[in-house]
């Protein structure tokens, strides 16, 4: 149901921030309980990271393979830092989450004669890090798949009202008998359109904004990636983890008029190499499981090739498997690359990493539940514990899937009515002024985007990140001064949200003494024996730095 009410103060008994996988799910399997849910979308609703997800969803499948077996396949990748019970929690749920999606209509592929090694109705693909196949995918399009099969569902319930083109601005949370240190009453939200910030009351507000990859200038994310549950969920009190582990995706299409569009990991799980510019292999140098290993040592790999050679990109060559198999298998990205003037079936593709998920994020338990009572976080912007320090291939949609699942289920159990007896605070913007200086904010986005890049990329050093850190300190009070000054634009939150987590980022990378997964510093290039979480709590001051732990889940 489309909102078109323009009163200024709603309510309704969960609003959810996102309308990605996550954030549907979670709306659909309440909105069977008869609660009235608001979905809050930045864009168009389906415009998300959800819609541009290729290769598909891990899950336990065929009869040859195990929930034992992927569970060690995730730890394997996590390098150390998978929450067991958290892995656990998400493979044991992840063939009931297949079923429910295939009920509610989306269209997997499914297997032909030629899958004989496999037992189960649809084509499974193997990924990086994966031991089996166990991929299940909508040819080379599952996120598309997915999200326009939930967005259709989520129009036509009754239950759920959506508001698109509203951008969350700030959670409203107050004190109560029940909760002194404060409970979540609602959520300031920004109408786009009509440039004006309502207030949305709700008994629980669940973040599922995605993850904050447009910190860097180069990402393989929708604009919408702008870590705005992150940051919000910290200004409100909630602690954050892991911030230091950003993957970036090996191999992201290297053309100018496709700068975000991925070549997905399918490829080279079907028998993709990469090559240098003289046609030799390089990978097998690099790792003994060369195109198949986890996505941090390929696109570490590509990145040390790149500076070694001062190339601006690698190949990405298929070229072997011909035009028939290329056309069954991967006709999306066929058909886009075609319109780009490659033809992958004859000539190897022009690659670079780009960064691509966020495996840190609001700690929630296996409920979804964060430290504020009242907001629960799934999908990207939460640390539940499974990605651990690298996210192994296609473990995230299924994320999101049972994530959004168990949300559900403990806001229906709990059935937690929060008293609409005090009145919550309006927005005000009495002491603010319409700016006529939007450069600023242009400017200060791109110099953020840059220096991310540049000093807390893929490869990191103790000096880059001290340079990073001094160079976000004097951005973020120029944008606090910015903020206090004028009224809220999307630009402007976007950019106020990337300086929070940018910030978050740094820190938690400048307190790792040690490479693992995904971060990787030059001064400290080897792993510690003992596994330590960065835990970041908001309450500690500036000065203090943040809190470093081991901190099971």
């Amino acid at each position: 149901m489309q909102s078109t009410d323009p009163q200024v103060c709603k309510r309704f008994d969960v609003v959810v921030v996102g309308s990605g996988a996550a954030g549907l799910t979670l709306a659909l399997r309440l909105a069977r309980s008869g609660r009235r849910i608001a979905v809050i979308s930045k864009g168009a609703l389906a415009e998300g990271s959800t819609l541009y997800a290729q290769g598909g969803i891990s899950a336990v499948l065929d009869a040859g393979d195990s929930v034992e077996a992927h569970v060690a396949d995730t730890l394997a990748a996590g390098a150390g830092l998978c929450d067991e019970a958290a892995v656990r929690h998400t493979v044991s749920h992840s063939r009931e989450a297949i079923e429910w999606l295939i009920e509610r209509g989306v269209p997997f592929t499914r297997a032909d004669e030629n899958d004989a090694e496999s037992s189960y109705a649809y084509h499974l693909n193997r990924e990086g890090g994966h031991s089996h196949r166990r991929i299940i995918h909508a040819d080379d399009a599952t996120g598309r798949a997915v999200e326009t099969t939930l967005e259709g569902l989520t129009r036509a319930s009754e239950q759920i009202t959506v508001f698109e083109h509203h951008m969350a601005v700030e959670l409203i949370v107050m004190a109560d008998a029940y909760e002194s240190s404060g409970r979540c009453r609602g959520v300031y939200v920004l109408d786009i359109e009509a440039d004006t910030v309502h207030t949305f009351a709700a008994d629980q507000v669940v973040l599922a904004t995605g993850g904050a990859n447009l910190v860097y200038l180069y990402s393989s994310n929708p604009h919408a990636a702008s870590g705005d549950g992150i940051a919000m969920a910290w200004r409100a009190g909630a602690r954050v983890a892991n911030m230091e582990f950003m993957q970036f995706h090996p191999t992201c299409l290297y053309h100018p008029k496709a700068r975000s569009f991925l070549i997905s990991e399918a490829l080279r799980g079907e028998g993709a190499v990469l090559r240098l510019a003289d046609g030799s292999r390089f990978m097998p140098r690099h790792d003994e499981r060369a195109e198949l290993a986890p996505r941090d040592v390929v696109a570490r790999a590509i990145d040390a090739e790149m500076k070694r050679t001062g190339q601006p990109h690698v190949w990405l060559d298929i070229t072997h498997a011909g035009k028939a198999f290329i056309e069954k298998h991967f006709p999306a990205i066929n058909a886009r690359c075609l319109e780009l003037g490659l033809d992958m079936s004859v000539e190897p593709l022009p690659v670079v990493p780009a960064a691509h998920y966020t495996c840190g994020g609001v700690i929630t338990d296996l409920a979804g539940r964060t430290d504020i009572a009242g907001v629960y976080a799934i999908g990207e912007c939460a640390f539940t514990g499974l990605h651990g320090a690298n996210r192994m291939a296609s473990n995230s949609l299924l994320e999101c899937i049972v994530y959004a699942s168990s949300a559900a289920a403990d806001i229906e159990a709990r059935n937690e009515r929060v008293e609409s007896a005090a009145a919550l605070p309006a927005w005000d913007e009495s002491r603010v002024t319409d700016s006529d200086e939007e450069v600023v904010v242009a400017h200060n986005w791109q110099e953020l985007r840059r220096f991310m890049w540049d000093y807390v990329g893929i490869v990191r050093t103790t000096k880059r990140l001290e340079r990073a850190l001094h160079r976000i300190e004097l951005l973020r009070r120029e944008i606090h001064d910015y903020y206090g000054s004028f009224r809220v634009t999307p630009g402007l939150l976007e950019l106020r949200n990337l300086a929070q987590v940018a910030e978050l980022i740094i820190r938690s990378a400048l307190d790792r003494r040690e490479s693992r997964g995904l971060h990787f510093i030059s001064d400290f290039p080897h792993t510690l024996p003992r596994a330590m979480h960065t835990v970041l709590s908001p309450e500690r001051s500036r000065e203090i730095g943040p809190e470093v732990a081991y901190r099971p889940l």
